[in-house]
C-alpha cells in the first residue's frame, strides 16, 4: 500500500523543513548534482511532483518557461507557494498522485524522493501517466535515497529498476553513489555534445 497523505501532513506539522533541505550539505550536494545532470540549459515545461517546501523547485524555476509543482500535504503546498512567489511562471497545486496527475505536456518530469512512497501498482500508474504527458523530446529524472525507509513499500533500487524497465528510453546520465541513485532518461537520447553539433 502506498504511504497515505496523513503521514506527510504529520511531517510538516510545526516543521517547515522536515528533511533539512536548507541545512544539510547532503541535500545541498544532491540538489546541485540533480541540476548538473540536466542536459539542457532551459526546458519549455517542467513538472515536479512531491515538491515538499520548494527548495529544488526554486532552482528548477530558473531553468524553464513553465513550472508546475505539486504535493499531497497542504502545508507543503503553502510553503512551496511562498518559496516560488517570485516566479510568475511557477505554480504549486495540491494533488495526490498518481490519481490526480495533471493534464498538459511536460518536457521534463522530476521524480525526486517520491517514488518509494508508492506501491508497485501506483508506481506503474504514475509511469503510465508520465509517459502519456512527456513531449516527443521529453526527459524524466529520478533521484532516490538508497537505504531502506521504514514504512515505504519500495527501495530506490526497486524504483529505478522498474523505471528502467518501463520507460523504454536510453539513460543519458547515471550517478549512483552510496547514498542515492540519480538517473536521467531521454526520449531522443541526444547528448549535450551532439545537441551542440560537436560530434
Amino acid at each position: 500500500m502506498s504511504v497515505a497523505t496523513p503521514y506527510f501532513d504529520q511531517l510538516f506539522a510545526g516543521n517547515d523543513d522536515p528533511w533539512a533541505f536548507r541545512q544539510r550539505w547532503y541535500e545541498q550536494r544532491k540538489r546541485a548534482l540533480t541540476l548538473a545532470v540536466l542536459t539542457r540549459p532551459r526546458y519549455a515545461s517542467i513538472f515536479e511532483p512531491g515538491c515538499a517546501n520548494g527548495e529544488l523547485s526554486a532552482e528548477l524555476a530558473t531553468r524553464c518557461e513553465r513550472l508546475l509543482c505539486c504535493d499531497t500535504a497542504s502545508a507543503a503546498v503553502r510553503l512551496a507557494q511562498t518559496r516560488l512567489s517570485a516566479f510568475a511562471h511557477a505554480h504549486v497545486e495540491r494533488r495526490r498522485l498518481p490519481q490526480e496527475w495533471p493534464t498538459g505536456e511536460f518536457e521534463l518530469i522530476v521524480l525526486s524522493e517520491l517514488c518509494y512512497y508508492l506501491d508497485v501498482n501506483d508506481l506503474n500508474r504514475l509511469i503510465d501517466r508520465a509517459l502519456a504527458t512527456l513531449t516527443d523530446n521529453g526527459q524524466l529524472l529520478a533521484c532516490h535515497w538508497r537505504p531502506p525507509i521504514d514504512g515505504c513499500p519500495q527501495t530506490a533500487e526497486q524504483v529505478h529498476a522498474l523505471l528502467q524497465h518501463r520507460l523504454g528510453m536510453p539513460p543519458l546520465v547515471q550517478h549512483h553513489d552510496q547514498d542515492f541513485l540519480l538517473d536521467l532518461w531521454s526520449r531522443d537520447g541526444t547528448s549535450v555534445a551532439r545537441h551542440e553539433g560537436l560530434r
